[in-house]
């Protein structure tokens, strides 16, 4: 799954259905699922058990100074604009070189491309990586050593992916690798709420799964627990308008509910002014903050 907090609601669920069976369940993000195979195999591309975990800082540090070194100005080539780049091509599993012959003569992605493959050696150098390279390095593990990828294919009989509709091309690989053998795999996602693709989440990756895994089966969770009627009535309105999606009708046994209020903000301070005080309006008259 995506975040930690998720993680550790899944493993405290599956605790309380197995009792003491949960010692051979795996439940945790991307990043720490990769950085468990990665302590134990990295030693086949490269990096020692003992690997560190570059974070934004790091990064930012690392592109800086190798700028600098290349006289780069940063006033010509914005740091976060490189990272970005580095971050987007790792998320589609292309390599410095690789990234190097696409550019054409743009002078700008001809820099980006210098830095990112400078940027690639001191890290391994350094025995460090950045939490991109931890997905697209453990697809590397597994596309270059056949003998740890059957160990994990084998290990994971089933496989479960929440937020499927967020992940992107280098998670939907490595998924992909890991059922390979019993293809066990239960995605879990809403097309309708992709969110991510600025952080390089491809909405394919849901839209095609009963093309890229025969005989898979389709459940559609349309009862919704949380929202009263006429929220669900003007979303199923909006959602409509979306170009490539699956298709649903969202439905809830909890009544109509309010009329939605519409307010149109000047900005985000407006809008939020407009949250609060509507809150505090409430609260003066008995409702809780809860």
């Amino acid at each position: 799954t995506f975040t930690n907090k998720a993680a550790n609601e899944l493993k405290e669920r599956i605790a309380a259905k197995l009792c003491d069976e949960t010692s051979g369940v795996w439940a945790g993000t991307f990043h720490s699922v990769c950085g468990k195979i990665l302590r134990r195999f990295g030693d086949r591309i490269g990096y020692s058990s003992n690997f560190t975990i570059y974070d934004t800082d790091d990064q930012k540090r690392l592109v800086k100074d190798i700028m600098k070194q290349k006289g780069f100005d940063e006033k010509v080539l914005n740091v976060k604009t490189v990272i970005n780049a580095i971050s987007s091509a790792k998320d589609k599993l292309i390599t410095p070189a690789q990234y190097a012959q696409t550019i054409g003569n743009d002078l700008r992605l001809k820099m980006i491309a210098a830095v990112f493959s400078e940027y690639e050696e001191r890290l391994l150098t350094a025995d460090a990586m950045d939490f991109d390279g931890m997905i697209s390095n453990t697809v590397k593990l597994f596309s270059e050593n056949s003998d740890v990828l059957d160990y994990y294919a084998e290990k994971f009989r089933y496989i479960m992916v929440d937020e499927y509709q967020d992940t992107n091309h280098a998670q939907y690989v490595f998924v992909k690798q890991l059922a390979s053998k019993h293809k066990n795999i239960c995605v879990v996602g809403d097309d309708d709420q992709s969110i991510y693709r600025f952080r390089g989440a491809t909405i394919e990756n849901i839209l095609s799964f009963e093309e890229n895994y025969e005989n898979a089966t389709v459940i559609k969770l349309e009862q919704n627990y949380r929202s009263t009627g006429n929220i669900l009535n003007a979303a199923n309105a909006v959602i409509a308008n979306n170009n490539g999606r699956k298709g649903k009708n969202l439905w809830t046994n909890s009544g109509e509910g309010d009329k939605i209020t519409v307010y149109t903000a000047a900005n985000e301070n407006d809008e939020a002014r407009y949250v609060t005080d509507t809150i505090l309006e409430n609260v003066k008259k008995g409702a809780k903050f809860s």
